[in-house]
């Protein structure tokens, strides 16, 4: 066993089994301190977050770079891409449709059209965020169809 996989493995040991069980423990403590009627449980409550949220970008992060061999030269490049494909294709739709929510929400009976209103500010985000996805599937096509060159 090589020094990399040893560390490959304490990183997976860590991430998957460690954290989230220090995450259920932070958790208990809070419940346990709410249960003593004290007011505050934020120091729990972040720690369990953190564990869990750490937890989840190391898992989020192995899947972006376990796409290519480890002594491929391009797996930076693919794990990048992989990240901007996922937040143009997932992340900014989703977005948009929470932005679309917040405007529909925040607009009344009786609206006015004006720049700096904030119902037109959140559809615009919305529309943005759409642009935003719909440019980079644009690209992501003509990259992958795009194969005899610049003529």
């Amino acid at each position: 066993m090589t020094f990399t996989n040893g560390l490959l493995h304490m990183t997976n040991w860590v991430g998957n089994v460690i954290l989230p069980t220090l995450a259920g423990l932070f958790f208990a403590w809070a419940i346990w301190r709410f249960a003593q009627s004290e007011s505050q449980i934020g120091f729990q409550l972040y720690g369990g977050l953190l564990c869990l949220m750490t937890s989840g970008l190391l898992r989020a992060m192995e899947t972006f770079a376990s796409q290519r061999p480890w002594n491929d030269p391009d797996v930076y490049w693919i794990a990048l891409v992989t990240l901007v494909d996922w937040v143009g294709n997932v992340l900014m739709p989703i977005y948009a449709a929470v932005q679309v929510v917040a405007g529909a929400l925040r607009m009344g009976l009786v609206t006015r059209i004006h720049h700096a209103e904030g119902w037109l500010k959140h559809f615009a985000a919305a529309g943005l965020c759409l642009l935003l996805s719909g440019v980079l599937r644009l690209a992501e096509f003509f990259v992958v169809n795009g194969t005899g060159g610049v003529t």
